[in-house]
């Protein structure tokens, strides 16, 4: 069992001033494989301090510099590939497809970055003025259970692209992940408090690094209420914030779709990384008039899809994160039931064959509408939710009759109306006849689902503000 002793302060792997250990799960079995001590305000105050000191050299350092910093995580991170692999699957439970992807992601992110680096634009004349891009400060980056080590990178490349110095608050549940992506960046080789790791609670770790007037920046991933927290708490001092919250995205099918060509990507969108994605398409949009077609395909198709061990190639989804997770996603199947929704497929309790583990039958409901709490709430699990619509107009009213906004996908045969659909969604990203993931563009999402934007240069310019130069000569 794996004793996880230190956080990362300035350059070093040290003791927290915590005491509090926390239990790791394997969610496959729900036994407890290892646990994490916990850092509490005190190491929170240290790692703002070594970062506050490092701020002004690294803010001043060359592009030439900050690339070159970059590669080196890079080449670090992405040796690390198998080992961090393998604590995505052993801590978090993702089938081996996904695992590989959560595996591979944390340095391609990094790559990204360095590409983004290289194109920005930190200077720039307007009339008589030069406007200088000047990075904001310290950045606190707080990171969700669901892809803890890509969002590690991805912020943290971010901000370092950009000039910033970071503290990390990673989710105490992937500690795994989070040792294997420190140990990796200490070999990068970075300037001492450049960037810090506390492991520890939100309300105690992330709550120093939301108030402290130290921390100029937050860039946090996770549930909107959370989110929501964290713009009051940082009010005091003014924090800059780039949230990416909950969604609640709409899958919109036309009425000239083939069903069962797009059936795939209907169920990929919903039980991407087994439904713990804040991206998943779980509001299924269907005409009216072919809603019995739709039903028997993706009845047929959801029969077809395995929930269960997920080192088996065949797995596609795999357990939920912790018995808590589990449970609320077992209240929404309740929910679904008592509101009068029809179970299409799946239900409660476990999968058949499966005695242990926090595993949900892929569960899809129809006989719903968007007034529902199973179509309004994000559930966070593999449940889907059918809902019926007259004409396109409608639909699109449905796809916005949401408090989020993250993201959405469009399926039919003509294009020029799949796009002009698209472009009436409320969503930061819509998705056309694909799931594919374009990282230059930026990623965030309008409403409940965030504020500011991710990846690219984006992604960089969210951690820089813009100083107006007038020199008289």
């Amino acid at each position: 069992m794996q004793r996880i002793e230190h956080i990362y302060i300035d350059g070093q792997f040290v003791a927290p001033h915590g005491e509090e250990w926390f239990d790791l799960h394997d969610p496959s079995t729900e036994r407890v494989i290892g646990q994490v001590r916990l850092g509490d305000a005190h190491d929170a105050q240290r790692a703002i301090a070594a970062a506050k000191a490092a701020f002004p050299a690294w803010s001043r350092s060359s592009r030439e510099e900050r690339v070159d910093a970059l590669r080196r995580m890079h080449r670090a991170v992405a040796a690390r590939e198998d080992e961090l692999m393998q604590a995505v699957i052993l801590e978090y439970g993702a089938p081996s497809q996904r695992s590989r992807w959560m595996a591979t992601y944390p340095a391609d992110v990094i790559a990204q970055a360095i590409e983004a680096l290289q194109a920005f634009e930190f200077e720039e004349q307007a009339g008589s003025a030069r406007v200088a891009m000047t990075p904001v400060g310290v950045a606190g980056l707080i990171t969700p259970w669901n892809s803890n080590a890509g969002f590690i990178c991805n912020k943290l490349a971010s901000a370092l692209a950009a000039g910033c110095t970071a503290v990390i608050k990673p989710s105490e549940m992937s500690a795994s992940q989070t040792r294997v992506v420190a140990e990796a960046l200490h070999e990068a080789g970075l300037p001492n408090g450049v960037f810090n790791i506390v492991n520890g609670r939100g309300d105690v770790v992330g709550e120093q690094i939301a108030r402290h007037p130290d921390v100029a920046k937050i860039s946090f991933t996770g549930s909107s209420a959370v989110g929501q927290h964290l713009v009051a708490a940082g009010a005091a001092s003014m924090k800059r914030v780039t949230l990416e919250l909950g969604g609640k995205s709409p899958t919109l099918v036309l009425d000239d779709a083939d069903f069962a060509a797009i059936m795939p990507l209907v169920l990929m969108a919903g039980f991407a990384n087994s439904g713990q994605a804040c991206i998943a398409g779980t509001r299924i949009l269907v005409p009216r008039d072919r809603l019995a077609e739709f039903e028997a395909i993706a009845r047929d198709a959801v029969a077809r899809i395995k929930s269960g061990d997920p080192r088996q190639s065949d797995t596609d989804i795999g357990p939920m994160v912790s018995a808590r997770q589990w449970q609320r996603v077992q209240g929404y199947i309740r929910l679904g039931i008592e509101e009068g929704a029809t179970l299409l497929a799946g239900g409660e309790g476990r999968p058949d064959g499966l005695d242990a583990g926090w595993f949900v039958k892929p569960t899809i409901f129809t006989g719903a509408n968007n007034s529902m709490r199973i179509a309004r709430e994000e559930i966070f699990g593999p449940v889907l939710t059918i809902i019926a619509y007259a004409d396109e107009a409608e639909a699109i009213a449905i796809a916005n009759d949401t408090d989020y906004g993250l993201s959405a996908l469009v399926l039919g045969r003509d294009l020029d109306r799949c796009e002009r659909v698209a472009r009436q969604i409320d969503a930061g990203r819509v998705l056309v006849n694909t799931l594919a993931h374009e990282p230059r563009a930026p990623f965030g999402g309008f409403k409940h689902s965030g504020l500011g934007r991710e990846m690219g240069r984006w992604g960089i310019g969210a951690y820089l503000e813009p100083k107006t130069l007038l020199i008289a000569r």
